[in-house]
């Protein structure tokens, strides 16, 4: 049993590095060169290197980002490397769910340039800061947006989509040529219940 325990104590952490650069001029080569060296420095054995070359961090999907989490998932590495948050997330939302999916699975997050590591104590408390900010962050917008509400509705303004106005004689003339519910609204732009309940009222 203490064999085995040892046995897992030593065994080499496998760690799945992901680089990313905006444009298709760049190149990842200098990000690749630290993180390649930082995990031989620590022991960390490369699983596999995930890039994505000329890609916007603010896209929602990015190629190489998907393939590694869907290999997070299958516990495929034991540690996620970046250079630097920003070559990760597109936004500290973003960031945040991440880290706490990696947490759920057990895998660790280095991020190279911050020089952050989820694994040790001052890594976790900056992760719970993170999250905390994240969510001061929400909050924020919330209530600047219920504050527009607030003042927009005291200034007069109504509130919500624009109503269509319902041509009745229209809806009344197209019904008398047998055309169905569904044709009306769309010929008319109106929704099925407004056609519906103008023919309820006159007819």
């Amino acid at each position: 049993m203490l064999y085995i325990s040892l046995q897992r104590r030593f065994e080499i952490k496998k760690v799945g590095i992901y680089a990313r650069v905006s444009t298709k001029d760049q190149s990842v080569d200098m990000q690749l060169n630290d993180l390649e060296r930082y995990s031989k420095e620590r022991g960390l054995g490369i699983f596999k290197v995930y890039k994505d070359n000329g890609v916007s961090g603010t896209k929602e999907t990015r190629p190489a980002l998907s393939e590694l989490m869907n290999d997070a998932k299958k516990r495929k590495f034991d540690t996620v490397l970046v250079w630097r948050f920003d070559r990760f997330a597109r936004s500290t939302k973003h960031l945040v769910g991440a880290l706490h999916e990696f947490r759920n699975l057990g895998i660790d997050f280095i991020s190279y340039q911050e020089n952050i590591d989820t694994s040790s104590p001052l890594g976790e408390a900056i992760f719970t800061i993170i999250s905390a900010m994240s969510k001061l962050e929400r909050d924020i917008i919330a209530e600047r947006v219920k504050g527009g509400l607030r003042k927009a509705k005291a200034n007069g303004k109504k509130l919500g989509r624009p109503k269509n106005i319902v041509d009745t004689e229209k809806v009344i003339e197209y019904r008398k040529k047998n055309k169905s519910i569904r044709l009306i609204a769309k010929e008319l732009n109106l929704s099925k219940g407004a056609v519906q309940r103008t023919l309820e009222m006159c007819l």
